[in-house]
């Protein structure tokens, strides 16, 4: 078999739609601006804006995206569906590239239980689907749901009427994460083998986690004339989420010598991303994560560092700077100025107004007092939780906690809400949740906590503490995150900011979207 000879694979990302299908991940419509403007600059070849017909909310982020976007293919899912496909076209209308993404389960277990349709009726609704979405777009992928486990006669007839009927891209889902990189690789030979006009079309992989594959599935669909990966930032999804888009991006650019090919990604940026979908979703990334995780350039074994001094190459196969990592961590202090610590931030990827960057460096000049080190960690946590908070309706203008063995916890909060400060007393069974008291007596609503979680940014009794909540409220799930030396601080700011986020949902209430499983 001779493999397709372009030396480009293009880069599919859908963390804006399969990504934040990740129970609790769910991002406001600035949020998904904001990710969709910087996976734009990154150099993403597509963008999965989101699925238009789950609810007025998505089409609007998908056509909003679709306004903003300028270098990248901007693509809306639909299923089979006339409706889902019409919904999909006239949200990204205002698209430059617009795409659209159909699909369909293929295998017996989905054919039987989920669509109860026969082989026939599924080839007719590929064939119309296909078709419909030609008349929006030149543009149009087909998927094949559970692809991996269908049976492959079957398989193969369901692309042949999908190119047929005008699909100009092959999607083949590994949709519950199933398949071996053996097996996946031997599927994607297979259609271009046995497909009539195989060679027309770009066929593209889409690989689950559930047993930790999807990465190496994604590869071996690539070596095989796989020339388009689906992927997510930080590999989130449902379930055990999906392939990482900074795992894929890398493993081809390290191993150019039995991958001799090219993504056309800004790798310096893929760090940076990797930290705003963290923060958007509330999402922590494991220390040991693959290329963006907080050790994956860090080396505590004498003998590793020993081989680091004399030549970075005997522990380090890429460089840190790759994917805009610094290979130090202490760099500021309490004594540096403004001029240096604006550096630092623009070193790392942040571009800050005057007044962001005025509250940003006063803070970190309070961090830096409270600290014995100022880590980049540190500096990231105080300036992404500066970008959360904004100009959000209420804040936290001041907190007192009594608590100890034997004494009722006792919390004196002020909440500045629309301007006008008001100020309440509680107790509670412990600190944090005297403090959620005050919160909702000053701030009465009818939201229920999901979610309390506590990391530590860095080492250390003086460590910065992130804490995430997630609250929910008539089915619209939002997540607040609040950083700071303090716990009980940084539990306050974080219940807060997710009471802001929870105001923008009631204001742009949508239908509640629809769960899609691919």
């Amino acid at each position: 078999m001779t493999i397709t000879p372009s030396p480009k694979v293009r880069i599919f990302d859908t963390t804006l739609r399969d990504g934040e299908q990740s129970p609790g991940a769910a991002m406001t419509h600035e949020e998904k601006i904001q990710i969709a403007e910087l996976l734009d600059e990154m150099g993403v070849d597509i963008i999965e804006a989101g699925f238009p017909i789950s609810s007025a909310g998505d089409f609007e982020a998908v056509k909003e995206i679709s306004r903003v976007v300028k270098g990248s293919t901007v693509c809306g899912l639909s299923r089979a569906g006339f409706k889902d496909i019409d919904a999909a076209g006239e949200a990204l209308k205002p698209a430059k590239r617009p795409r659209i993404h159909t699909f369909i389960a293929t295998s017996p277990v989905h054919m039987k239980h989920k669509l109860q349709m026969g082989e026939n009726a599924v080839l007719e609704a590929i064939g119309a689907s296909v078709t419909r979405a030609r008349n929006f777009t030149d543009d149009v992928q087909w998927s094949a749901e559970d692809a991996t486990r269908s049976e492959k006669d079957f398989l193969c007839r369901a692309v042949e009427v999908a190119i047929h009927s005008g699909a100009t891209v092959i999607n083949v889902p590994d949709t519950v994460g199933y398949s071996t990189p053996q097996e996946y690789f031997d599927i994607i030979t297979m259609l271009r083998e046995r497909v009539p006009n195989a060679d027309k079309v770009v066929f593209s992989t889409h690989c689950h986690n559930d047993l930790g594959l999807a990465v190496a599935n994604s590869l071996a669909g690539v070596l095989a004339g796989a020339r388009q990966v689906e992927c997510t930032i930080n590999g989130i999804g449902e379930r055990a989420g999906n392939a990482a888009l900074e795992e894929i991006v890398m493993a081809l650019k390290v191993r150019r010598d039995i991958m001799p090919y090219e993504t056309g990604v800004a790798t310096n940026l893929l760090s940076r991303a990797s930290k705003l979908v963290s923060n958007v979703t509330g999402f922590p990334v494991q220390y040991n994560k693959a290329i963006v995780g907080k050790n994956a350039f860090s080396h505590e074994s004498g003998i590793h560092q020993d081989g680091m001094l004399k030549h970075a190459e005997t522990y380090e196969i890429m460089r840190p700077e790759d994917v805009g990592v610094h290979s130090t961590s202490l760099v500021l202090g309490k004594l540096s100025g403004r001029h240096a610590f604006r550096d630092k931030l623009e070193a790392m990827g942040y571009q800050l107004d005057d007044e962001a960057f005025g509250d940003a460096f006063k803070r970190f000049k309070d961090l830096a007092d409270k600290k014995k080190h100022v880590f980049d960690e540190d500096i990231v946590a105080l300036v992404d939780d500066e970008i959360v908070r904004g100009h959000d309706a209420i804040s936290v203008r001041d907190l007192r906690v009594e608590s100890g063995i034997g004494v009722p916890p006792v919390c004196q909060m002020t909440l500045s809400i629309n301007g006008e400060d008001k100020t309440a007393k509680t107790t509670g069974d412990g600190a944090v949740d005297a403090i959620f008291n005050a919160i909702r007596e000053l701030y009465p609503h009818a939201a229920t906590l999901q979610l309390f979680q506590i990391n530590a940014v860095t080492e250390g009794t003086d460590a910065q503490a992130t804490v995430s909540v997630r609250l929910e409220e008539n089915g619209r799930t939002v997540t607040g995150k609040g950083s700071d030396t303090d716990t009980l601080v940084a539990a306050a700011f974080a219940y807060v900011n997710a009471l802001n986020k929870l105001l923008v949902k009631r204001e742009k209430q949508a239908p509640e979207a629809l769960t899609v499983a691919r």
